[in-house]
């Protein structure tokens, strides 16, 4: 199943809650996004039920790999039970990505239900960067204690990412590097990007990622590696005595929709074509009304048919606020 553009679907993110624990100024920003701010209600997400039967029909067309994220979707209440449900499904690969601080209770019982990987976000090792960044007073320890947790829960490689902001974390990149070296987990340095119409996004704010691998290589050696597969978004540099890797998502400066394999699911059953897209399709309908399977599939078939999303590469400082774009914490990063 290809697109306009000759793209192939592999990818489905699905958020599965709109709220979280953290207000990030990249993605949730307080002023926006405050203690009253009105969350769906509970009837209007997606059942697990209605996730599971969805991740099937997208699954015979092609998707290998699922996402589950928010939000943040360690608070949707029996996750783990969505994990089960899902691992069902042959052939899929499941992971999720999520801020890491509720890791320490919920790991094992992920793993136990069939998640393959964890992504964990953490944009500074410095508490006071990393507490005004996250703005809900949430330490540092605390997500490390997630990684060790998901770490001892047997997942093995975790990524982790950081969200660059020139003036806010960049100066913490080597040290985030030197942490995570030798671990045996991946740091992934992500450019600010202007997801959404929330965030304040400034192009003078990004750090271009051949600005961050210099700045690794100078204190510890990169050499370029090669893509891990086909479509991989992050650009993979390995350190030159072998101590591990690193990666950087480069969507700002080094466009990457040609291989763009995502679709997007909302906590509400819309589908996005684009991170950057202004509007969704709705599944919601057809999976609470009378639709077969087959139509479902149909209806999925023929939004991807027509996809010919390029956002990233047509972006200019002056258009990235021309139009009203979905935001992350709506559909997941």
């Amino acid at each position: 199943m290809t697109d306009q553009l000759g793209r192939n679907l592999r990818d489905l993110r699905i958020s599965i809650t709109d709220r979280c624990n953290f207000r990030c100024v990249y993605c949730m920003p307080r002023e926006i996004f405050g203690d009253d701010y009105a969350f769906l209600p509970r009837t209007a997400l997606l059942s697990f039920e209605e996730i599971t039967r969805l991740a099937r029909i997208f699954a015979r067309r092609g998707v290998q790999k699922i996402r589950l994220t928010g939000g943040e979707p360690l608070l949707r209440k029996g996750v783990e039970k969505l994990v089960a449900m899902l691992a069902q499904i042959p052939g899929l690969e499941l992971t999720l990505t999520t801020n890491g601080v509720l890791l320490p209770k919920l790991a094992a019982p992920l793993r136990e239900a069939g998640l393959h990987r964890l992504t964990v976000s953490l944009d500074s090792l410095d508490d006071e960067v990393f507490r005004r960044m996250n703005d809900a007073n949430v330490a540092v320890a605390e997500v490390l204690r997630g990684i060790e947790a998901a770490d001892a829960a047997g997942f093995g490689t975790i990524k982790i990412n950081m969200v660059v902001k020139r003036g806010t974390n960049d100066d913490g990149i080597v040290a985030m590097a030197s942490h995570f070296r030798g671990t045996g987990h991946i740091v992934r340095f992500i450019e600010f990007m202007d997801v959404g119409t929330s965030n304040g996004w400034n192009l003078a704010e990004v750090v271009p990622s051949r600005e961050v691998v210099d700045r690794i290589s100078n204190t510890f050696p990169l050499v370029n590696l090669e893509p891990g597969y086909s479509g991989e978004v992050a650009e993979r540099w390995g350190y030159a005595d072998g101590n591990g890797e690193i990666g950087v998502i480069s969507s700002v400066t080094q466009a990457f929709c040609g291989t763009c394999t995502r679709l997007r699911l909302s906590t509400e059953g819309q589908l996005f074509t684009c991170l950057f897209g202004e509007q969704g399709h709705d599944l919601r309908d057809l999976l609470r009304g009378a639709s077969s399977d087959e139509e479902l599939e149909a209806r999925i078939a023929g939004i991807w048919a027509i996809r010919n999303d390029r956002y990233s590469a047509l972006r200019t400082a002056q258009t990235s606020g021309l139009r009203r774009k979905v935001e992350m914490s709506f559909i997941g990063g």
